[in-house]
């Protein structure tokens, strides 16, 4: 855990990653309130509604940009994501909507990203309303998302009513994913919010390693295949909090990295997304550091190169190519993730490795 005011890196970024960091600031991505959209649309020159989920994010990739490079403007811009989230917290009347703009629906994984966003702002400024924030909506998710199965993954607002399931939507269904946003609950004890939240996480991450496997493929579709590798790597991520002292997510570790790059090899001549390849490279990169399974090197500097040529001349990352074409989206997370994973590729110093 970082403590509140943690210590800052100054030594530069790194030109492609400095570009990234620009492209947050200056592209339009991020509203005057704070809140950032889910994408902008090349083809159509405009963004996407902003996103809770997205603000969440963004927040984290900032409080990160600051501590890899000291400059001000990083953290002021995260500030801003992270009160847009506390102001949509308290209009939410106890629920966190997908949109502010539309509040029909809330997702249990949004939860848990937002969460760690706020908390990474916290860490960096000490701001108290920030964790309370962080810690009534760790507990929203706990209280109102309980499910006989483990938790649903969405809720019809403003009732709170589960919404109906689909089981080839992985972000319409329960599973093996949710683990990344239940590392929230882990933060949140390690946060001194409540010693009850440690145990929810250690819950989740047993339902979690009992139904991983099951996941992939997970659909007839290769494409779609290549959409749950995004949400498989999130399960991954999710077992970090652990690596590094248990065996069961060791050994799922190792395991899952080989199925993840697997899958990916086999479906990227055809679509390949750029997330996928940073959350690929990031776990490779944390799972050694941890010593939980050793880097293979060759792959990492495929997926590293391979990633690269997804930075588009603003900076941001395209989302995904298929067939050779780039699709018309630049993406806020897969710029975050990406601009992580190089960094960690690069050299970034481990103390500033927080998973976004």
């Amino acid at each position: 855990m970082i403590p509140p005011g943690g210590e800052c890196y100054t030594s530069g970024l790194l030109p492609e990653i400095a570009r990234a960091g620009e492209w947050f600031l200056t592209s339009g991505i991020q509203d005057s309130d704070g809140g950032v959209a889910r994408y902008f649309r090349t083809d159509l020159g405009r963004n996407a509604p902003v996103s809770t989920e997205i603000t969440g994010y963004t927040a984290s990739a900032l409080t990160y940009l600051h501590r890899l490079s000291g400059e001000r403007r990083y953290l002021d811009a995260a500030r801003a994501a992270a009160q847009f989230l506390t102001t949509a917290w308290r209009q939410g009347a106890g629920a966190m909507p997908f949109e502010t703009a539309a509040p029909d629906r809330a997702y249990f994984f949004d939860c848990g990203i937002i969460v760690r966003g706020l908390l990474a702002v916290w860490r960096a400024t000490g701001e108290r309303a920030l964790l309370e924030t962080a810690g009534g909506i760790g507990r929203h998710m706990a209280a109102d998302y309980a499910a006989e199965d483990g938790y649903h993954p969405i809720l019809e607002l403003p009732g709170k009513r589960p919404a109906a399931r689909d089981a080839l939507r992985w972000s319409a269904s329960p599973g093996c994913y949710q683990l990344k946003s239940a590392m929230a609950w882990m933060d949140l004890h390690c946060a001194g919010a409540g010693a009850d939240f440690a145990e929810r996480y250690e819950r989740a991450l047993d339902a979690a390693l009992g139904s991983a496997d099951g996941f992939l493929p997970g659909h007839p579709e290769r494409r779609r295949v290549m959409d749950r590798l995004h949400a498989f790597a999130y399960f991954l991520e999710g077992l970090l909090p652990r690596a590094d002292n248990d065996a069961r997510c060791r050994g799922a570790l190792a395991a899952g990295i080989e199925r993840l790059a697997g899958y990916l090899r086999q479906i990227a001549p055809e679509f390949e997304r750029s997330d996928v390849y940073a959350q690929l490279l990031r776990v490779r990169l944390f799972a050694d550091r941890m010593g939980a399974a050793p880097l293979d090197r060759a792959a990492a500097e495929h997926e590293a190169a391979r990633l690269a040529e997804f930075q588009a001349p603003d900076g941001g990352f395209h989302f995904g190519r298929a067939e050779g074409e780039w699709l018309p989206y630049r993406n806020p997370v897969s710029t975050a993730f990406a601009l992580q994973a190089l960094a960690m590729w690069h050299g970034a110093p481990a103390a500033v490795a927080e998973l976004i």
